[in-house]
């Protein structure tokens, strides 16, 4: 294996043209970018089927070698999943690091997370991939030597490697497990306090955590790079009607997301298979949106997440001209799509309105007159509906206009209450 220096790596990038499977050349600069590597050179050409030795042919083989005489390249990345033998055949043909498309996005993963959750999926993810990279990948993978002292089973370093390995991914899980376990705690007191939970999904790179910033007043690491946010963050928000909320910001997606990953973050990923909606954000001047579109339904439906309803968001509108902040509705008249610009703040009320509406279709206002032996009946009102007004009577109880879910009517049983417009 090679050892990877700290800084100042100069990368060449291979892109080739397939059948089947087609991979974005602008999206692999902007990984190589995103992972601190140069760009240095591109090589692309075409082929019907990946060669089983090298992915690439003999000819591209050649003019890769040139290219990294020439540039001084320290890795080689490939815009395409590799085999474990095509990775070390390459390795050793270039004399330099080869890594395919999926250890590039690991990478980027290990050196965006912050938590101790983040730091262990990431780990989880890239000893997953490893373990399928260990075959005679070092020199020293020979059969142990016997001799008094040293004589025991045989193993072999390889086989050494793997049972550590394997110990160290049972670690991981069982840790992982019990952070799952702490976060199905905190969703079941959200939903035991009845707060509705939206999560953000969506491309990378789409505006997330902007968007996310600017509806909580949070401030969280956003910036215009992939993966620029790994490690999920919640925090409240209030609706239009007064009513509170739980937003909850997930990692990107990509097409063709690496399988580690999503099995990796599937505690994470769970935040977004257990909202009551996704806020699908999308980048409404990427060329290819449609694609991107696809390809996190394709995520969503692989978590489970994919029953969930949806209201789109289409971000970045200040960069499409003539774009102005708008709510699209369907034949009944309510919101599935608004066009807005997190960064400039355009749109924004549009989106807090649509959401009123959407988490108001099960509300109904009541009068509700209240005894003074009915105070905590009156406290649980102020803690699951929202007061539109309240007055003393002359009994000493209360009178109050609520407006309140209809899943919470079965506390107005006991109190008397006409409903009102």
């Amino acid at each position: 294996m090679f050892e990877r220096p700290d800084a100042g790596e100069r990368a060449i990038l291979v892109h080739l043209t397939l059948r089947a499977g087609q991979e974005d050349l602008l999206e692999l600069q902007e990984l190589t970018k995103s992972a601190g590597a140069e760009p240095v050179f591109i090589l692309t050409g075409s082929r019907g089927t990946p060669d089983p030795k090298y992915f690439i042919g003999t000819g591209k083989l050649e003019e890769l070698q040139q290219a990294v005489t020439e540039h001084g390249a320290d890795i080689v990345l490939f815009n395409h999943p590799l085999s474990p033998s095509q990775e070390r055949n390459l390795e050793k043909a270039l004399s330099v690091r080869v890594v395919d498309r999926n250890g590039l996005i690991l990478d980027i993963f290990a050196q965006r997370a912050q938590t101790f959750e983040g730091k262990l999926q990431v780990e989880l993810a890239q000893l997953r991939h490893l373990s399928t990279r260990l075959v005679r990948g070092w020199t020293h993978l020979e059969r142990q030597k016997g001799g008094i002292g040293l004589r025991g089973p045989g193993e072999t370093q390889l086989e050494t490697d793997r049972r550590l390995l394997g110990i160290r991914i049972r670690q991981i899980q069982q840790r992982l497990a019990k952070v799952s376990r702490q976060r199905h705690q905190g969703r079941a007191k959200r939903k035991k306090a009845d707060l509705s939970s939206i999560s953000l999904v969506g491309y990378t790179n789409a505006g997330k955590s902007t968007l996310f910033n600017k509806l909580t007043g949070a401030d969280c690491y956003a910036a215009n790079q992939l993966f620029a946010t790994l490690d999920p963050t919640l925090r409240r928000c209030q609706l239009g009607n007064g009513s509170e909320i739980v937003l909850a910001d997930t990692v990107g997606f990509i097409r063709h997301l690496p399988h580690e990953l999503v099995a990796a973050f599937r505690s994470t990923l769970q935040e977004a298979s257990e909202a009551d909606l996704l806020l699908h954000i999308i980048d409404a001047n990427a060329e290819d949106r449609d694609d991107t579109i696809y390809q996190v339904e394709q995520i969503l439906q692989e978590i489970g997440a994919d029953g969930i309803r949806q209201l789109q968001v289409y971000n970045k509108i200040d960069l499409v001209p003539g774009m102005a902040p708008r709510i699209d509705r369907d034949e009944h008249g309510k919101p599935v799509r608004v066009w807005l610009s997190a960064q400039h703040g355009d749109g924004l009320d549009l989106l807090v309105q649509a959401l009123t509406e959407l988490f108001s279709s099960n509300m109904v206002r009541k009068l509700c007159h209240l005894l003074p032996s009915q105070g905590a009946i009156r406290a649980r009102l102020f803690h699951i509906a929202r007061i539109i007004e309240e007055e003393n009577n002359t009994a000493g109880g209360w009178k109050l206009a609520v407006e309140i879910d209809k899943k919470h009517l079965g506390l107005l049983k006991s109190v008397e209450n006409e409903e009102i417009l």
